[in-house]
C-alpha cells in the first residue's frame, strides 16, 4: 500500500479490520460461554448439595448431630468457593491472554503496514524529505517501545497477581478444620 491508498487497498484494510474484530469477538464469546457453563454447573451442584444438606438437617436427632452436620457443611463449602473463584480467575486470565495476543498481532501488523507505507513514500518523495521520514520512523519506534514497556509492566502485574492467587489457593485448603 503506497502513501496514497487506492480503493482496493482501503477495501483490503477494512476486510482485515473486520476479520480482526470477528476474532476478538469470538474469543470474548468463548470466555462468556465458559463463564456461563461454570455458573450453570455451580448452580446445579449447589441445588443438589442444598437438597442433600436439607435432608441431613431434617434427620438430626440431637445437638451432637447438628454440630457434626454444621462442621461437615462448612469446610467443603469454603473449599468449593475457593475452587470456584480459582476457576473464574483462570477463565478470565486465559481469555484476557488470548485477546491480548490478538491485539498484539494487530498492532504489529499495523506497524508493519505503516513502515511499508513510509518506505513507499520515500521512493516517490521529493529530495530532502528523508529526514522527515526518518523522524516518523523514529517516532514510531519510540511509540512501540513505550507500548512494549507498558505492556511488559502490565504483564508483570498480572503474573504477580497470578502467583499471589496460586499461593493463596494453595494455603487456604490447608487451614485447620474446626
Amino acid at each position: 500500500m503506497g502513501i496514497y491508498p487506492t480503493p482496493e487497498n482501503l477495501s483490503e484494510a477494512q476486510k482485515q479490520n473486520i476479520e480482526a474484530m470477528m476474532k476478538l469477538s469470538h474469543k470474548a464469546f468463548e470466555g462468556i460461554e465458559k463463564m456461563v457453563d461454570l455458573q450453570l454447573n455451580a448452580a446445579r451442584a449447589s441445588l443438589q448439595e442444598t437438597s442433600e444438606k436439607f435432608k441431613a438437617m431434617m434427620s438430626v436427632k440431637d445437638a451432637q448431630d447438628l454440630v457434626s452436620i454444621n462442621r461437615d457443611i462448612a469446610t467443603p463449602t469454603a473449599e468449593k468457593a475457593l475452587a470456584y473463584s480459582r476457576t473464574i480467575y483462570d477463565i478470565a486470565s486465559q481469555t484476557s491472554s488470548e485477546v491480548q495476543r490478538l491485539i498484539d498481532a494487530q498492532i504489529a501488523d499495523a506497524n508493519k503496514r505503516l513502515v511499508d507505507a513510509l518506505d513507499e513514500f520515500v521512493k516517490t518523495a521529493p529530495v530532502g524529505s528523508e529526514n522527515i521520514v526518518a523522524m516518523m520512523k523514529n517516532s514510531l519506534t519510540a511509540a512501540n517501545s513505550a507500548f512494549d514497556t507498558a505492556n511488559k509492566a502490565a504483564r508483570q502485574v498480572v503474573e504477580m497477581a497470578e502467583r499471589n492467587m496460586r499461593a493463596a489457593s494453595e494455603t487456604a485448603p490447608k487451614s485447620p478444620k474446626r
